[in-house]
């Protein structure tokens, strides 16, 4: 009796060392949530699957275009293809194995095809690119032996062919399977973004598109490149070529050419995504004066300059023709409407200490108000953007800062207080995104995604007029402590909860009852290559990750 209480004791002691003092954990807590088989991620808006089940036949399906078609809608189709079956090669293969079990398939009928009806013409010079007013809706009927996708454009039949892929499952005899489902299904939110930060640890082309790729996977639409900071500048300018050449960390190896912008941006277009940079000023830019001399205000301390540099100088007519030039290729390098131009975190002690901008100060009737030496700084900028046809994104500092800005200001709310702000911005009637619940660089221990998944851009007491001014929101990466070889692992499958928000209906928030859904997807992106990390605790996936 005496020996079995010692064993005992020492099992509770190794329990003890391994979860501290909490309490001894049940069976069912080792174990994640048990993955779905075949449902999507987001969730549609009217989904109703059905127990009925098809197989695929791998060398027999075909997609069938019967309405319009362009080479981008081609390009989808060919991707997909691939992306359901794999090469022809590894499906000759997989059939030679599987060719006996076929005769045996507990399914009720084949899918034999899937007919995409697009009905609007694509790739025309109106629509080449997706755009904030993009129609992504779509119509999916899984059905024996043909099953149908009807969209208005090529953006909604992108999102309708990535659902379609996420119907199919593995059955139990090895088969492709799906059930006969209808759905009817389009975005809660216009703007679904995600940021990366290619500034403070450099990334790779290829990990961007990776990144591109996840984001369609998870219907993201608008992919954030928040391409330069203080750290560095890895943008190639055309006009101002030595700014990457002394503003990036290590010459062209970690500087984006314009070629390399350009590849990116269309490798985005073919996904149904828009590429929005940010050139964050006036604050945010010690890299840029590297290469710009007196862009940067002089710090002073004592009535004597320092050696230190702030903010951009608002005070000289030199800093504004530097900006009209800059973001005159700025606007002709990237084609969506939209330039993020940053304005957060500007500090006025630089400003405060500099003899010329306190004289400037005087001259403009300014008195100590720094705010409205920033405020006359960003009308100037916007005025060129206005000037370039473009509209623009900025912080909620430039706002909360008094600025007075265009009606058409999108305005990014990202600090804590979010509720408050989503509210007075939206009074303000400027339309509005919401990041700040979703910052996924603050990593903890545990299941996190949770958090993000409760978090909602219409979870403020607004009239329906100031709900409908929160065009969506983003999910933010940034760069300090990720890079290449962890960015793409750190930011999903938890990003994927983001998505899910800003796409699926509103009452669609039970994040327990998500959990299955969202481990087939994690598996899934797995499947599809990803180093998609664990988020619910303890499990497995039939196809782990193999490496690169």
């Amino acid at each position: 009796m005496a020996a079995y209480t010692k064993v005992f004791m020492l099992i509770v002691l190794n329990f003890h060392c391994v979860f501290g003092n909490s309490q001894l954990p049940l069976q069912d807590d080792f174990h994640g949530a048990k993955p779905t088989r075949g449902e999507p991620w987001p969730l549609p808006q009217s989904y109703t699957p059905s127990a009925e089940t098809f197989s695929l036949n791998y060398l027999s399906f075909e997609f069938r275009v019967t309405g319009s078609t362009c080479d981008t809608l081609t390009a989808a189709i060919r991707r997909y293809e691939e992306l359901i079956f794999g090469e022809r090669s590894k499906i000759d293969n997989r059939l030679k194995f599987f060719s006996g079990s076929q005769r045996f398939s507990s399914a009720d009928g084949s899918v034999n095809s899937l007919s995409v009806h697009v009905q609007e013409a694509c790739d025309t010079t109106e629509n080449k690119y997706p755009a904030l007013e993009s129609n992504e809706a779509y119509n999916l009927t899984v059905a024996s032996p043909d099953s149908q996708l009807v969209s208005n454009t090529v953006w909604g039949a992108m999102r309708g062919l990535e659902t379609f892929s996420q119907l199919i499952y593995e059955g139990l005899d090895g088969q492709f399977e799906m059930n006969k489902t209808v759905i009817q299904d389009f975005p809660r939110f216009k703007y679904r973004g995600l940021l990366l930060d290619s500034s403070r640890h450099f990334l790779s082309v290829d990990i961007l598109k990776k990144n591109l790729d996840a984001m369609a996977y998870n219907k993201f639409n608008v992919f954030h490149w928040h391409i330069v900071d203080d750290q560095s500048f890895p943008y190639e300018s055309v006009l101002f070529p030595e700014m990457s050449a002394m503003g990036s960390y290590f010459g062209l190896s970690h500087t984006y050419t314009q070629a390399n912008i350009k590849d990116v941006v269309e490798y985005a277009r073919l996904r149904g995504i828009r590429v929005i940079p940010e050139f964050d000023t006036p604050g945010h830019t010690q890299s840029w004066g590297k290469a710009i001399q007196n862009l940067l205000t002089k710090c002073y301390t004592s009535g004597k300059p320092n050696g230190n540099f702030g903010p951009i100088d608002p005070s000289v007519n030199s800093t504004y023709d530097f900006l009209k030039k800059f973001f005159g290729e700025v606007a002709e390098v990237f084609p969506d409407h939209y330039i993020h131009l940053g304005g957060d975190e500007v500090s006025f002690s630089c400003w405060q200490s500099n003899p010329q901008i306190t004289d400037f100060m005087k001259k403009m009737s300014f008195g100590s108000n720094y705010a409205q030496l920033e405020q006359y700084y960003m009308q100037n900028l916007l005025s060129i953007i206005n000037s370039l046809n473009k509209g623009y994104l900025i912080w909620q500092e430039v706002i909360d800062n008094g600025a007075t800005v265009r009606p058409d200001t999108v305005v990014e709310v990202w600090k804590s207080g979010y509720v408050e702000e989503l509210n007075k911005v939206t009074l303000k009637g400027y339309k509005t995104i919401l990041s700040a619940c979703w910052y996924l660089n603050y990593i903890s221990y545990g299941t996190d995604w949770y958090k993000y998944y409760s978090c909602d851009p219409w979870g403020f007491l607004g009239t329906q007029q100031q709900l409908d001014l929160v065009i969506g929101g983003e999910a933010c990466m940034w760069g300090e402590y990720v890079d290449n070889t962890n960015v793409i692992s750190r930011t999903w499958p938890r990003a994927a909860a983001v998505g899910e928000r800003l796409w699926s209906n509103k009452d669609v928030r039970d994040g327990t009852k998500a959990a299955p859904r969202m481990a087939e997807h994690r598996c899934r992106l797995i499947s599809r290559g990803f180093q998609a990390e664990p988020i619910n605790g303890p499990d497995f996936c039939e196809h782990e990750y193999r490496g690169v």
